[in-house]
């Protein structure tokens, strides 16, 4: 999988349609998880494509699953993509990968029963905390209806995963068999259950969906922030826990957060799974959710790491993926454009390591007819990837809400509909390569080994 990939790739080549097809054979192996649940790794079905591509960094430390018919129920997915950083990150990712989504559909089940004889929605948190956690970090698109049953079924996933990502990450710290005092990962994640769309993010991955405008263009949503040290509120809770927040001269661009008196490990995000010896200082691993229920024009989400936002733009990557021939070559196709990108673009960086996950709202429609070529159907060059640069100024729709000091303002824009005006490079995209991390603290194993019992209280750092 990962050398077609890396190479410059003809897409109108019939070979190369065979070649991918034939891979489709040998990845779609399925397990049964809890409640049911068709659980993919890799691989594709009729709603989903995904893949990840070995970066030029070492070990692939991206990982990504999926899961249909999500805590037992028909037309459910939970997807979710994990980018490790860190001397073990592959293996928090991984950890996080096969951990989250059973954590989350048991918690959810709880929550779900514990719904039914209260009246009062902030009794379904475990504690006042977490209510207030999920009250300020809960973005709603204001195009969505005030009905009560979105506002139960919203309240049910955002209590389910808070508590779940919570949960997680503190069986993280007490398992020894994993190096997570400074390794971590970040987590991008989807709940569709019907037409409700709930996303959770910790991190710098991003969730961005492809919706349909009047004339039928392609317009892309972000659905998350990246969420760094940049943003004002995530380096004001940082500054208050006695983290610092500073750029290095080589990159005065980039901030980063750093242990009080030791100049490490100069992290690239302010939430993230693991990375304990910042979680006393302002790191945490409670998400941001952002709820959208979805209409007839609204067509697929796609999650990826940073390795495909670093270099290409939200709008060049939904037109990619409305390109692909075929849905199931939609994750592949995107992932090679982001390596022809990443050499156009850095040719003297090492590759970065890939993940993506496209979710398909709608049932695919009939295939074009047999008449046309492939050029017509899938071909993006690199020249019309320039092209699709230029535009994204004019097309890219934000789906955000968030405090005035984060630089978001929200204007109604002449069709109607909510747009985002950023007064800010901080939203992220545009921005440019960097390392997640610089230097990793000094710690002993005893060290490790009592960082759970000395962190504090994701929800009391919290806003």
């Amino acid at each position: 999988m990962g050398a077609c990939c890396s190479k410059d790739v003809d897409y109108r080549n019939r070979q190369m349609a065979t070649m991918y097809e034939k891979e489709e054979e040998e990845e779609n192996h399925v397990f049964i998880g809890d409640y049911g649940a068709s659980i993919r790794l890799q691989g594709s079905s009729a709603f989903v494509s995904m893949t990840t591509q070995q970066g030029k960094k070492g070990i692939n430390q991206d990982a990504m699953t999926v899961w249909e018919d999500f805590i037992g129920e028909k037309d459910a997915f939970f997807c979710g993509v994990f980018d490790g950083h860190g001397p073990c990150g592959h293996k928090v990712a991984r950890n996080i990968r096969d951990q989250l989504p059973s954590k989350l559909s048991a918690a959810h089940k709880i929550i779900q029963a514990k719904s039914r004889n209260i009246s009062n929605v902030a009794a379904i948190y475990e504690n006042e905390d977490d209510a207030c956690v999920a009250n300020g970090d809960i973005t709603n698109d204001p195009r969505n209806g005030e009905d009560s049953d979105s506002n139960l079924i919203l309240n049910l996933w955002k209590a389910s995963l808070i508590r779940s990502f919570k949960e997680v990450d503190k069986e993280l710290s007490l398992d020894s068999s994993i190096e997570t005092y400074c390794s971590g990962t970040t987590a991008v994640t989807v709940v569709k259950q019907g037409d409700y769309l709930i996303v959770a993010n910790l991190g710098d991955s991003r969730a961005v969906m492809c919706t349909r405008g009047e004339e039928g263009q392609v317009i892309p949503v972000q659905l998350t922030i990246d969420l760094k040290p940049s943003l004002p509120r995530e380096a004001e809770r940082v500054r208050r826990c006695n983290g610092r927040v500073f750029s290095l001269q080589e990159e005065s661009h980039v901030l980063r957060l750093w242990l009080p008196d030791e100049d490490s490990p100069g992290l690239a995000m302010t939430r993230a799974f693991g990375d304990f010896c910042l979680k006393d200082y302002g790191l945490i691993s409670t998400p941001q959710v952002f709820y959208r229920k979805l209409t007839t024009q609204d067509e697929f989400i796609v999650l990826a790491t940073d390795g495909v936002w670093d270099v290409l733009s939200n709008f060049e990557v939904v037109k990619i993926v409305s390109a692909a021939r075929k849905r199931s070559h939609a994750a592949r196709f995107l992932a090679a454009h982001a390596v022809r990108a990443w050499k156009s673009r850095f040719p003297s960086s090492r590759t970065d390591d890939i993940a993506v996950v496209c979710l398909f709202f709608k049932q695919q429609q009939a295939q074009p007819s047999v008449g046309k070529s492939m050029s017509d159907i899938s071909h993006i060059t690199p020249d019309s990837l320039s092209h699709l640069n230029s535009s994204v100024s004019q097309h890219t729709y934000r789906s955000i809400s968030s405090d005035a000091d984060d630089g978001f303002e929200f204007r109604d824009s002449l069709n109607g509909k909510g747009k985002f005006m950023d007064n800010s490079d901080d939203f992220g995209e545009g921005e440019s390569l960097v390392d997640t991390s610089l230097n990793y603290p000094r710690y002993s194993n005893a060290r490790n080994k009592a960082r759970s019992d000395n962190s504090k209280n994701d929800a009391n750092i919290d806003e």
